[in-house]
């Protein structure tokens, strides 16, 4: 298969919603990672994602959606949902609630389960490719499942971890500003729960619900939403955390400093998210083991955290 690059302009985006409509897979821009977009009412499109990631089976995808309205289609909304979607769509947040039995959803999406992850992009070219399209669409991040994800177009076809040849487009718009995926929030016996750290900072959500969110413990077995494998955004080489320093042979990935590979030199926590996937990948260049600074465990802080832990979970 030829993987057609594609600009982000009409002609970039006619193509890309052919493809779209045809059960065919494009990688499409969001403002957190790039995805892997295919038509989430057809069954054969999304296994297409799961074939191109080698994703197993049993780990669910989001379903992205343009307005609120096609939400309220696809899924069933409480008091404390309709809030947050208020409060955060569009954005960097998911959303996991119960499945509407008209929904229509490939089985595929939700890996069997009676939920769905809904997300309402606030990237431009995303949401113009979801208003075309009219339908909601699964996408993962797009690159190979379990490696670093893909925060610009030619890391979506880098032929390290990337989708060349395994895919049908990638719409390239640019960097995507955000660096790390959803914040992903599920309700559990009632209650608001965190079920991934990410573009949405924990604190926002509590301030906004005016209540603390549970954080169980995933069972990565059997995840109820994508993110919770334990060893996941893994570059090659092994990763060490809390480094004040690299180790003789280590490479060094600096937070609050200079350096040659740097999350932020200035200690900047939006800069370190948005910076991080690609620094990863440039360090993951040298061949060596990779050391990383130790990251303060607030705001966007912790859902660099998780990326980094997962990133240094030993590898199935």
């Amino acid at each position: 298969m030829k993987t057609e690059r594609l600009t982000a302009d009409n002609d970039g985006l006619d193509r890309a919603i052919a493809l779209l409509s045809a059960g065919k897979t494009v990688a499409i821009p969001t403002e957190t990672v790039y995805g892997l977009a295919a038509d989430a009412r057809n069954g054969q499109a999304v296994a297409g994602i799961f074939a191109a990631k080698d994703r197993p089976t049993f780990n669910p995808l989001i379903a992205h959606i343009h307005d609120l309205d096609a939400a309220r289609e696809l899924a069933e909304f409480n008091a404390q949902a309709e809030r947050l979607a208020t409060d955060f769509w569009p954005g960097a947040l998911t959303l996991v609630l119960p499945l509407r039995a008209s929904a229509g959803i490939s089985p595929l999406v939700t890996a069997g389960l009676q939920t769905i992850g809904l997300r309402m992009p606030s990237n431009t070219t995303a949401r113009e490719v979801l208003r075309r399209f009219n339908g909601p669409l699964a996408a993962p991040s797009a690159n190979a499942s379990g490696r670093v994800s893909p925060t610009s177009a030619a890391h979506v076809l880098d032929p390290d971890g990337g989708l060349d040849g395994r895919i049908g487009a990638v719409l390239d718009a640019g960097t995507c500003p955000i660096g790390v995926e959803s914040t992903i929030v599920s309700w559990i016996d009632g209650r608001p729960t965190l079920l991934r750290h990410g573009g949405v900072p924990l604190e926002a959500l509590e301030a906004s619900l005016g209540q603390r969110l549970a954080q169980p413990a995933a069972n990565p077995d059997k995840p109820s939403s994508p993110g919770q494998l334990l060893s996941h955004y893994a570059p090659q080489a092994p990763v060490r955390l809390n480094a004040a320093s690299a180790e003789p042979g280590e490479t060094y990935l600096a937070f609050g400093a200079p350096g040659t590979f740097t999350l932020s030199a200035t200690g900047d926590l939006n800069e370190a998210a948005a910076n991080l996937f690609d620094v990863l990948r440039q360090a993951d260049r040298q061949g060596r083991p990779i050391a990383v600074a130790p990251i303060p465990e607030t705001g966007l802080g912790a859902a660099i955290n998780d990326r980094l832990r997962r990133a240094a979970a030993p590898r199935p």
